[in-house]
């Protein structure tokens, strides 16, 4: 024996099993289940979606006869917070759940070149590849020095790029860029972050290499020259010395050239004396002494 007992439905119950499904950057997708089995009439629910940011309400009515219902939610913002309430139409008991929606994606290529006194940050347009995000919101900058365990807020541009100076030697540096925070920091984007530690001890102090560098070349440059300068004026005086000696040599072989012996010819230097300048000058001859050619 077996009887069948059907039970009544009591409307008074709050939906079963809330979640969300999907969750995007202006959407979420959440799914819940009647508040009884295998309902046998349409079923009027109420979604009220509050924005905790913004601190606004919304309400949507949805009419399903399925025991278990998905519903999008729409029109989202980015990094949104919010808090769903589902209910029966006739204000029954409620089922709620929160929703942070996906924040908008950090900025791509984030890259630092460093000048003399400052360096610069690029990074590329987040509404290449973010459809929500207008460049008139702009992006906020952030630098976390790890040295003294502190965050600061660097200030905000429209730009793609921000100069950041007085960075201190001896320091390590994070810089994070992200689009600009909404409704008082409650709103952010995802944070591009690159890390710095190019000042000071740093291995790859690119900051203290292109300082370095430049000292550097400041003295190196000169004393090259200086030295190039010097090489150049002692070769011109070696020649200018060389072609003096040549030109005397060959002047001096000039006068002792004979034509008849077809050489030049020269004293050994030891009948140069003392005694040359005794012996008495041939001045002439005399008639009387007779002249002997062999």
């Amino acid at each position: 024996d077996y009887v069948v007992v059907k039970m009544i439905p009591d409307n008074r119950l709050p939906p079963r099993h809330l979640h969300s499904v999907h969750t995007g950057k202006t959407f979420a997708v959440i799914k819940w289940e009647s508040p009884y089995d295998s309902p046998d009439q349409d079923m009027l629910y109420a979604v009220a979606v509050r924005d905790l940011v913004r601190k606004t309400d919304k309400i949507y009515k949805v009419k399903s006869r399925n025991s278990t219902v998905e519903y999008t939610i729409k029109k989202l913002e980015p990094g949104g917070k919010y808090h769903v309430i589902v209910q029966l139409g006739n204000m029954s008991k409620e089922s709620s759940m929160k929703i942070n929606t996906v924040p908008l994606s950090a900025p791509d290529a984030l890259k630092i070149i460093t000048e003399n006194d400052h360096i610069l940050l690029f990074w590329k347009s987040l509404a290449l590849k973010e459809s929500n995000f207008n460049e008139s919101r702009g992006y906020e900058i952030h630098m976390f020095d790890s040295l003294m365990n502190i965050t600061a807020y660097l200030g905000n541009t429209t730009d793609n790029f921000f100069k950041v100076s007085n960075l201190k030697i001896g320091h390590n540096y994070s810089f994070s860029v992200q689009a600009r925070c909404l409704y008082g920091g409650q709103m952010c984007g995802e944070p591009a972050t690159l890390l710095y530690d190019e000042l000071g001890t740093g291995k790859d102090s690119s900051a203290t290499k292109s300082g370095r560098g430049t000292d550097v070349a400041a003295i190196v440059v000169p004393v090259l020259f200086l030295l190039l300068v010097t090489l150049g004026i002692g070769f011109v005086l070696l020649y200018m010395r060389h072609r003096r000696l040549q030109n005397s040599f060959t002047a001096f072989a000039n006068s002792h050239y004979s034509s008849r012996l077809g050489s030049a010819i020269f004293s050994s230097g030891d009948d140069l004396g003392d005694e040359d300048d005794e012996a008495p000058m041939i001045t002439g001859f005399s008639d009387d002494v007779p002249m002997v050619i062999a």
